[in-house]
C-alpha cells in the first residue's frame, strides 16, 4: 500500500512539474536575443506586448519610449550594415548596450507586472475572497502603508512633547 501511494505521489509531482514548466512560457516577458529568431520577429513581438498592456502593464511611459528608441536604433544598425557580421566593433558595442538596456527594462517590468492572487477572509465574514494584484501594486500599497504609519507616529510623538 505504501509503495502504491508513494508511486502515485511521485507521478503526480512529475506531472505538476511539467505543467509549471509549460505554463510559464505563456505570459512570460520576452528578452531580446540577436542570436535566436530574426530580430524583426522579436521586435514585432516586443512592440505588440508593450502596446497590449498585459505583459508589461507596470512599465512607465518613459521606459516604454526608451525600449522603442533602442529597438529602432538596433533595427537601423542591422539594416545599414549587412547584419551583425558587417558591423564595426563600435557599432556592435552600441547594439549590445541597447540590447542590455531593453532586456533590463523588460525583465524588471515583466516581474513587476506578474499577477499574484491570494485568498483572504474579510473581518466579520467566514467567506474568503480572492484578491489579485500585481507585484508592483502590492509594493506600492506596502510602501504607502509604511509611509502613513510613520507619518502618524510622528504626529503622535509631537503631541506628547
Amino acid at each position: 500500500m505504501y509503495k502504491v501511494v508513494l508511486g502515485s505521489m511521485l507521478a503526480l509531482a512529475a506531472l505538476t512539474a511539467n505543467a509549471k514548466i509549460d505554463s510559464g512560457n505563456d505570459g512570460a516577458p520576452k528578452k531580446l536575443n540577436l542570436g535566436g529568431a530574426s530580430f524583426e520577429e522579436q521586435r514585432v513581438a516586443i512592440l505588440y506586448d508593450l502596446d497590449g498592456g498585459k505583459v508589461y502593464s507596470e512599465i512607465t511611459p518613459e521606459e516604454r519610449s526608451k525600449v522603442k528608441e533602442a529597438l529602432a536604433r538596433i533595427s537601423g544598425a542591422l539594416q545599414s550594415s549587412s547584419g551583425v557580421q558587417g558591423m564595426t566593433d563600435e557599432a556592435k558595442a552600441r547594439v549590445f548596450n541597447d540590447q542590455e538596456l531593453i532586456n533590463s527594462i523588460l525583465t524588471r517590468a515583466g516581474e513587476d507586472s506578474r499577477l499574484v492572487c491570494t485568498r483572504e477572509k474579510v473581518v466579520g465574514s467566514h467567506r474568503p475572497t480572492t484578491q489579485c494584484l500585481t507585484v508592483a501594486e502590492r509594493r506600492r500599497i506596502r510602501e504607502n502603508d509604511q509611509r502613513n504609519l510613520q507619518q502618524k507616529n510622528r504626529i503622535i510623538l509631537r503631541g506628547n512633547n
